[in-house]
């Protein structure tokens, strides 16, 4: 993979340009604005295992322009035979990061595009439709927006945690989708970004993406949110979600659980924002979801530098699951869930 200096806006995280995926890379935001090259599906896999773009609705639509790489190359090398080949690019793509169901939908929706392809170059009906995935993605979520801000009717502070916003999408964002509608409303006071150890997506990316919007934005500690929601200060608790059970449990972010147990409290709201494609039917319940374990260096260390003792190891999952009964609404771009479960989820896609 190779790095390019493209001018870094959060709207602008996945680009296709001249034949080549751009991919921000969010590891180094703020300090540094650096877009990595994709030329491959191997570059496109790595660099979302590695975190070089991360957010669900995001890892799929880098996943579509991945398979559109892979087409390329197995065209170029076997011609009429690319099929063939494309198979364990797929695989590889498909198995970069095993939590996140954006990433299974995009390579599905490519996969079946690819069965009903001829022989002939495959890349140009491919690349179509990872742009109609990315388009389609932006369009969800500014009506995802407009739909979770009618929820908020008057002016108050909002806690969310890790980053659901334009990084983490094709583009304008989930829950920050739904912030940044609401304060165009005049609906948000301020927010309250948790800081998301160990990757500090909160305190790295949403605030510098609310900064950039104009919105205020206070960072805070994970566990300073009992003690803000004591004071009566916040309406809502807001946050994205990696995949979704047919029964409306909800993973997304470690600490998303204990924010919603803090939330139901509290008395305060408790909303999730994500596109239909975020919802697995074919996962009964958050209990079958599966959990990636991340290094236990990223929680052992800080800047290089080790501060936990030797020979002490660390628990490090990345997601968790909150119940559904947990959770006041699902905002999706078809519709609104208050109270979800099964029936309400099936009837969504009915």
């Amino acid at each position: 993979m190779e790095t390019s200096s493209l001018i870094a806006h959060p709207d602008h995280a996945v680009i296709w340009d001249q034949e080549r995926l751009y991919l921000l890379d969010q590891r180094l935001l703020p300090q540094q604005s650096h877009f990595v090259v994709c030329e491959t599906a191997a570059d496109t896999g790595e660099a979302i295992r590695t975190m070089v773009v991360r957010g669900a609705p995001a890892i799929g639509v880098a996943a579509a322009y991945g398979v559109v790489l892979a087409a390329r190359m197995r065209f170029a090398e076997a011609g009429e035979h690319w099929r063939a080949h494309l198979a364990t690019d797929l695989v590889l793509l498909e198995s970069a990061r095993p939590t996140a169901i954006n990433l299974h939908w995009a390579i599905e929706r490519m996969r079946g595009l690819i069965g009903q392809l001829d022989h002939l170059d495959p890349v140009p009906a491919l690349l179509a439709e990872a742009k109609r995935i990315h388009a389609e993605d932006v369009v969800a979520n500014r009506t995802m927006g407009d739909l979770g801000a009618a929820l908020i009717t008057q002016p108050t502070a909002i806690i969310t945690h890790c980053n659901a916003g334009a990084l983490a999408t094709g583009g304008y964002g989930t829950a920050l989708g739904v912030v940044r509608s609401a304060h165009a409303a005049g609906n948000i006071r301020q927010v309250y970004a948790d800081e998301t150890r160990p990757w500090m997506q909160g305190a790295r990316l949403t605030a510098w993406e609310l900064q950039q919007s104009g919105i205020p934005v206070i960072v805070q500690t994970d566990h300073a949110a009992a003690s803000l929601m004591a004071r009566g200060e916040i309406g809502w608790v807001i946050v994205g979600s990696d995949r979704i059970a047919a029964n409306g449990d909800v993973c997304n972010k470690i600490g998303t659980y204990g924010l919603a147990v803090l939330a139901r409290h509290h008395g305060v709201k408790f909303m999730v924002a994500a596109p239909t494609s975020t919802i697995d039917l074919a996962v009964a319940s958050g209990e079958d979801i599966p959990i990636e374990q991340r290094s236990a260096d990223e929680v052992l260390g800080c800047a290089g530098q080790r501060i936990c003792p030797e020979g002490v190891s660390a628990y490090n999952p990345v997601f968790d699951v909150t119940p559904a009964a947990l959770v006041d609404v699902i905002v999706t771009e078809r519709g609104v869930i208050e109270q979800p479960n099964v029936a309400k989820i099936q009837a969504l896609f009915a």
